[in-house]
């Protein structure tokens, strides 16, 4: 496999790493399996606790120079990674096909996601604003600027082995923050190759060892960073459970997080809808990284004038998938990330079924020639109803629910009605239709789309959730508030000192 030579991928790595400078560790051996076809691609040594005190210190020091750069500067080196990125594309986006199981065009797109939160964060590394407030006390001038946090850690999660730590250290790094990084501890590979790349860059540039950290492990190694009050800001993606769980041991040291946890999402199909353009959007939504996205349409609520014909074209193009190896690009599906994702998987068909779901396209694990892993599984259709309990839980699987709905109304109420509040989005030609699912009535989630589906979405807005998705923002927008801290600033130019309220304070 050319593409791992060309990253630098050995078959032992040490998993800790302060830059280009690599640390010993005694921690674990993770050996890394593709869910391809099942083979062993390498291991990485994993951090003990010896090797993570020594990376905190050393991320901390480098923030007190990291932070006296010009943001214009920090941002033109994170213009240089988004050049590098463009150089390993093709490789890189292969190690995430393999690695992790997604199709390689999904790959592909995943470093090109990398490359684009580049270009928005070196714009924004001149935009850093503040705001001028008008005082009330004469000769006096308010305003208020941003400065950077410290250090950032960032946990992510397998499907998407390398974005999202670009979407968090892009941002981070131009507001002037440090960052250490826990990969999950199933996409290894992923993390050791984006480590070797940015280091090269920030190497050439002499930026200081610690600005950007590795830290590879599993559970104790996301503790370790929770607990730890030298870390401001946590940063994580994964499920509801584990963000409850971080979200209290951080808010117990007073830290911040941003959290990115489990979607439930839906599509409202109208009867004013084009169903052709429907169908697309339903279809990549659902089978999409094999139904392993946090932004994965799992519901289709259908208005009943159209729901036989819809499900009618749906089932005809499910029986169109091609299942197999995700780097063979005339497939549309690869495998899941393991076989405890398969069990899941079948635990989920066996509950829908018991609480009264009727599957219309059966569910299954393939075996055979090409599927040796026993990872790849068929994208299945149930009609079920919202309120069962196996539709109000994610999981992370290609299993689509199919439910009726009369009036607008009743379908937004359906498309809110579960914990989840990440991704949504309606198919519709009638103004009114789309407009009210846009307002104070419609969609509660931190993602509303029209005409389009739920996944997909572009670098530029901020990008997160609300109710048990956490309620973070990452990537665009004005996300890179959350990688710093307000000061508001009050400069009297008088020779007088009035105070404010009119208060008088004599001797």
């Amino acid at each position: 496999m050319d593409f791992l030579l060309q990253l630098g991928i050995d078959i032992k790595n040490q998993g800790v790493s302060t830059g280009t400078d690599w640390l010993a560790s005694n921690g674990t051996v993770i050996d890394s399996y593709s869910p391809v076809d099942g083979k062993k691609i390498g291991t990485v040594v994993t951090a003990d606790n010896d090797a993570y005190e020594k990376v905190v210190p050393i991320a901390q020091e480098a923030f007190q120079t990291w932070r006296m750069w010009p943001a214009p500067k920090r941002g033109e080196i994170v213009r240089q990674v988004g050049d590098a990125l463009r150089v390993y594309k093709e490789p890189l986006g292969k190690l995430v096909s393999y690695e992790m199981g997604k199709s390689l065009q999904e790959g592909y797109g995943e470093v090109q996601e990398m490359i684009d939160i580049c270009d928005f964060a070196v714009g924004l590394s001149r935009q850093l604003y503040g705001l001028t407030m008008h005082s009330e006390r004469p000769a006096h001038r308010m305003y208020e600027q941003w400065h950077p946090l410290g250090v950032v850690g960032i946990i992510s999660a397998f499907n998407f082995p390398v974005a999202v730590w670009a979407w968090n250290s892009a941002l981070a790094w131009v507001c002037g923050n440090t960052t250490i990084w826990k990969p999950s501890e199933k996409t290894p590979l992923c993390g050791i190759a984006v480590q070797k790349i940015v280091a090269d860059v920030f190497e050439k540039n002499q930026v200081p060892q610690g600005v950007n950290c590795l830290v590879q492990g599993g559970r104790e190694v996301g503790e370790w960073i929770s607990n730890d009050t030298r870390i401001p800001l946590v940063s994580a993606t994964g499920s509801t459970r584990m963000g409850k769980a971080l979200s209290a041991t951080v808010a117990a040291r007073l830290g911040r997080s941003i959290l990115e946890l489990g979607g439930n999402n839906a599509i409202i199909i109208s009867q004013h809808a084009d169903l052709d353009m429907a169908l697309i959007g339903s279809l990549f939504g659902a089978v999409g990284t094999a139904g392993q996205r946090c932004t994965t349409t799992r519901r289709l609520i259908i208005h009943e004038n159209v729901y036989d014909s819809f499900k009618e074209k749906l089932v005809k193009a499910y029986g169109q998938l091609r299942i197999g190896n995700p780097l063979d690009t005339h497939h549309h599906v690869g495998p899941l990330i393991d076989t405890d994702a398969v069990e899941m998987y079948l635990n989920a068909i066996d509950h829908c079924k018991q609480q009264g779901g009727h599957f219309i396209v059966e569910g299954g694990v393939l075996s055979g020639t090409g599927y040796e892993s026993g990872c790849y599984v068929k994208p299945c259709i149930a009609e079920a109803k919202n309120e069962m309990q196996i539709v109000q839980h994610e999981t992370f699987a290609p299993i689509l629910y199919l439910m009726k709905y009369n009036t607008i109304d009743e379908a937004i109420a359906l498309q809110n009605g579960v914990p989840q509040g990440l991704s949504s989005a309606i198919m519709t030609l009638n103004m009114r239709e789309a407009e009210q699912f846009l307002s104070h009535k419609g969609s509660d989630c931190g993602i509303a789309n029209v005409n389009i589906g739920t996944s997909g979405a572009e670098i530029g807005g901020a990008f997160g959730g609300e109710k048990e998705t956490g309620g973070g923002r990452e990537s665009g927008s004005d996300a890179w508030k959350a990688y710093m801290r307000r000061q508001t600033n009050t400069i009297n130019w008088s020779d007088k000192l009035p105070l404010a309220q009119g208060i008088v304070f004599g001797l």
